[in-house]
């Protein structure tokens, strides 16, 4: 399957930490605690995809920096298409992330300035991807935009993440929820409960599938076709290491599964399962599984699912 990506591409740097809220010391010394990756929504569903074995695309923004050159290298290195990757940004967005041994985490994302950034849809390298791509995964960072708007009328089948939602009819994320036909979300800042929630979106667009991933409290799907909400309880997992990228694992597996030809509800199944083995690793963009690791992983995931 290919799938052409816009999104976020970054270096990542993760930090342990004893606890929340973060106890003052003048220094620490965390030996090989300290870690430094490419990373980013867009990087991380791309080797997500690749890892479970489909052919990502990027379009993404970087600086003439280092950090730049990090990233740059990492793509040739996994076999990512950099040919619509500009570097075009005074600096290279980089984040931070602070993270517990209970999974919990805090996250500093600087961007710099790629939200200024549009992706031309008139240029023959991405309208050609856009062409041959059986789906779009539009991250819902502002140049993702006129991609979308390309996409949607093209008929192209939309999958985005609009993460953190706290108001049902946000501004900023409004042509995202209106133009995909997958839509994702996290329960992290919701207004109303995730079935309420879910009542008003399907009234409000026609997204085929909605899905509310909801952490330790499993995830929360919405099948248009057969006009259900099903709760699913999350995927076993003894062994959390760091939660950062669990809801972009969530996201790209289910795409991955789902696109296939896979029913949504064996699909979340398989999501919940991808995301459990990458959380089992510290890192947004590492400790993804493969369609083997998967059903491996899945007999032991003791996943409930209860039609509402």
């Amino acid at each position: 399957m290919k799938v052409l990506i816009s999104g976020l591409m970054n270096i990542e740097t993760t930090i342990p930490v004893k606890q929340f809220p973060i106890e003052y010391t003048g220094i620490e010394y965390p030996f090989f605690g300290i870690n430094a990756n490419v990373s980013g929504v867009g990087y991380n569903l791309a080797k997500a995809f690749l890892t479970l074995g489909d052919t990502p695309d990027m379009i993404s923004y970087l600086g003439n920096d280092l950090e730049g050159n990090m990233i740059t290298r990492q793509l040739e290195k996994d076999g990512i298409s950099s040919d619509c990757v500009l570097r075009t940004l005074k600096n290279t967005p980089v984040s931070t992330v602070l993270f517990d041994k209970n999974g919990k985490r805090q996250i500093f994302c600087d961007l710099k300035d790629i939200q200024e950034q549009s992706v031309d849809t008139d240029n023959e390298v991405i309208q050609k991807k856009l062409d041959e791509c059986d789906i779009v995964c539009a991250c819902n960072i502002n140049f993702s935009r006129t991609l979308m708007q390309k996409a949607f009328e093209m008929k192209k089948t939309i999958a985005t993440d609009v993460h953190a939602l706290s108001n049902v009819y946000d501004i900023y994320n409004k042509d995202f929820m209106k133009q995909s036909n997958i839509l994702f979300m996290s329960d992290e800042k919701l207004p109303a409960a995730p079935e309420k929630m879910i009542e008003i979106l399907q009234e409000q667009s026609d997204n085929d599938v909605i899905v509310i991933g909801m952490g330790s409290k499993g995830a929360m799907l919405f099948d248009r076709e057969f006009d259900s909400i099903y709760k699913f309880g999350a995927a076993r997992c003894e062994n959390i290491v760091n939660t950062v990228g669990a809801g972009d694992a969530l996201f790209s597996s289910f795409v991955h599964y789902y696109s296939k030809g896979m029913n949504c509800i064996d699909a979340l199944k398989r999501a919940e399962t991808f995301a459990a083995l990458k959380i089992q690793h510290n890192g947004a963009s590492v400790g993804f599984g493969t369609e083997k690791d998967v059903e491996t992983a899945l007999k032991y995931a003791d996943i409930s699912v209860t039609k509402l």
